[in-house]
């Protein structure tokens, strides 16, 4: 172990540059990735605030006896999805058009309010999607009673077809960054061997097996790998601390899912500190 520990710190202090080359690489590459990561989580928590205030109205026809609401409303809440239910009445909808205007607009129609009545629909946020908004648009629409329908049903479409861009941009960022840290880290690795070929063949000889030749380098290899990804972590953090919005909280990953991506970088280390020593090891 003294030796194995020795070789570690020859090969980082006989090779400063080479090793301080990879490490900044490596952490500019993982926070890129990491970067992504905290924008995907506040994106989506985000994304999820802005579905809790979704709601669908419900017109009604003015043929709709008063006597049939309160059916109507208990038929309407027993959809699969909705939440809660609220009607609007022809004095409230007076009343919220006056507070959105400044003024009533009504002034002269006390006897006859042409505002329609409605019912005021929120959903459980597992049925704010748009395929599931659209199969209850089309059911409550065929109710006879039912006038007409309205939702934000454009924004939610645009709003999903945001969410699987991103996340096919996250998965091809992700698979980049995972091929360019193992080439990365594979490269240096194989230029710090280089100069110990001969050093190498001579401990073969004198029967060191391939997997205490080995471990050096993929020590160095997990010491780089996690460190790197740990650096990232701490910059993002410092930045977190430094920048706010007004609009929205920025929201990074709980301990443990840090803890595993840091493990998961260094155990890519490992693998590429092998491929990159493979060569001398046969």
């Amino acid at each position: 172990m003294a030796h194995i520990f020795r070789e570690l710190s020859r090969n980082l202090s006989r090779n400063p540059g080479t090793a301080l080359g990879s490490l900044l690489s490596l952490t500019l590459l993982f926070m890129l990735f990491e970067l992504y990561w905290v924008t995907a989580i506040t994106s989506a928590q985000f994304y999820s605030h802005l579905l809790s205030d979704l709601t669908m109205e419900v017109f009604l026809t003015e043929e709709t006896a008063d006597s049939t609401l309160t059916s109507l409303q208990t038929t309407i809440a027993s959809i699969d999805g909705v939440e809660s239910i609220d009607f609007i009445s022809k004095q409230r909808a007076r009343a919220e058009l006056s507070r959105l205007v400044g003024v009533d607009l009504l002034v002269g129609y006390d006897s006859l309010n042409p505002l329609p009545r409605s019912f005021i629909l929120t959903f459980s946020p597992e049925y704010l999607t748009a395929t599931t908004m659209a199969d209850i648009e089309s059911e409550i629409e065929r109710m006879p009673v039912v006038s007409h329908v309205s939702y934000s049903k454009h924004w939610l479409e645009k709003a999903e077809s945001v969410r699987a861009l991103i996340l096919k941009i996250g998965m091809i960022l992700g698979a980049v960054i995972l091929l360019a840290a193992w080439t990365s880290l594979v490269n240096s690795i194989r230029l710090m061997t280089r100069a110990r070929a001969v050093g190498f063949s001579q401990m073969r000889l004198l029967g060191a097996g391939k997997l205490f030749l080995a471990l050096p380098f993929l020590m160095e290899g997990f010491l780089i790998g996690g460190l790197s990804a740990g650096v990232g972590w701490l910059l993002i953090f410092y930045g977190k601390q430094r920048i706010a919005f007004t609009q929205f909280d920025i929201v990074a990953p709980i301990l443990q899912e840090i803890s595993i991506f840091c493990g998961a970088a260094a155990l890519l280390g490992i693998i590429s500190g092998y491929l990159g020593i493979r060569r001398l090891l046969r």
